[in-house]
């Protein structure tokens, strides 16, 4: 962590939410109904302070802390808005994404964003250079817990990456699999 003012921690959040890294395996928990202590099912889906995001930032920057996952039906398609928010200036952050492939269905600067569709296939590892704003839309949700999260290791150890739980599908062949007998009990 690293010091910030006034006897704080410095944060990077998506949706003013620091992910904080949970002591058990998230997809552990879940799949033995004990996500109760491990993380809570409640990310936002929108900020929760909005304010002008590409202009001066606000007086109070802080950020929630939380082991927060955005919880998806399966095979759902989603598409989400990122957008850096220049508190302490604008910079690229490359974003990766586990288990999917996804669509950047539009970027640009907020207000003017053009729709553009790029298929990119697997891991996303990308850097849209001279992008404030990109939209990614993702199809067919597999089964599990999926982290995204920003490449710049400092960023990603103050808490710049987030969750998704995917739940299963009505069909046999759409439920998680339970975990081997020769996992390592941690």
């Amino acid at each position: 962590m690293c010091q910030g003012p006034n006897g704080t921690k410095f944060a990077a959040s998506v949706s003013n939410v620091s992910f904080v890294l949970p002591s058990k395996a998230l997809l552990g928990a879940h799949f033995a109904g004990q996500s109760s202590g491990v993380y809570s099912p409640d990310f936002p889906v929108s900020p929760l302070r909005w304010f002008n995001y590409t202009g001066s930032p606000p007086n109070n920057t802080a950020v929630g802390n939380g082991t927060k996952l955005v919880v998806l039906a399966f095979n759902t398609s989603v598409e989400v808005v990122l957008q850096d928010t220049s508190i302490l200036g604008a910079e690229s952050h490359p974003l990766h994404l586990h288990g999917f492939n996804f669509y950047v269905v539009g970027q640009g600067v907020l207000g003017t964003m053009t729709r553009i569709v790029i298929r990119i296939d697997s891991i996303w590892s990308t850097r849209l250079r001279g992008t404030r704003l990109v939209c990614p839309r993702v199809d067919g949700l597999p089964l599990g817990v999926w982290f995204m999260h920003c490449h710049l290791e400092v960023h990603t150890s103050w808490g710049l990456k987030m969750a998704w739980l995917v739940l299963d599908g009505k069909l046999p062949n759409q439920k998680l699999l339970p975990p081997p007998s020769d996992l390592p009990k941690c």
